[in-house]
């Protein structure tokens, strides 16, 4: 089997986010940043070249395919500051229904600014997810 591509590296990730150059996009990160870290209890890593996760889990799919991959995280992009929300969003439609402006992709929510959002429904948002994939 082809090892993922994406792997954890020891980048820092404090200048990562230093370097994003639109000052809200690099405000908005560094929150969720701090957010995540916070509910996750794991310190931020740099997983491939633009991901920060928090924490990790081991996963097989029905083909056999394993690995490991991170439990959540987010990536500051150009147009939008993409959450992972890694279980998906099936079970979260009355959150999403509150959150705010968004939209979502398998286990992606993409959001352009974090003050359009109800801050209590990400936190919520990212606590079930971690709780879901802690196995709670």
């Amino acid at each position: 089997m082809a090892e993922l591509k994406t792997q954890p590296t020891d980048d820092d990730v404090e200048a990562f986010l230093a370097a994003i150059p639109d000052e809200r996009r690099r405000t908005d990160a560094q929150a969720i940043c701090a957010l995540m870290s916070e509910l996750s209890g794991k310190p931020p890593v740099i997983w491939g070249t633009g991901l920060v996760g928090f924490g990790s889990y081991s996963y097989t799919y029905a083909s056999g395919r394993a690995g490991e991959w991170f439990a959540v995280g987010f990536a500051p992009r150009k147009q939008a500051l993409t959450l992972y929300i890694m279980d998906g969003f099936g079970a979260y439609e009355g959150l999403l229904a509150r959150l705010g402006p968004h939209k979502t992709g398998k286990s992606c929510l993409h959001v352009k600014r974090l003050a359009d959002v109800d801050d209590d429904v990400l936190r919520e948002l990212v606590t079930r997810s971690l709780a879901h994939i802690r196995g709670g």
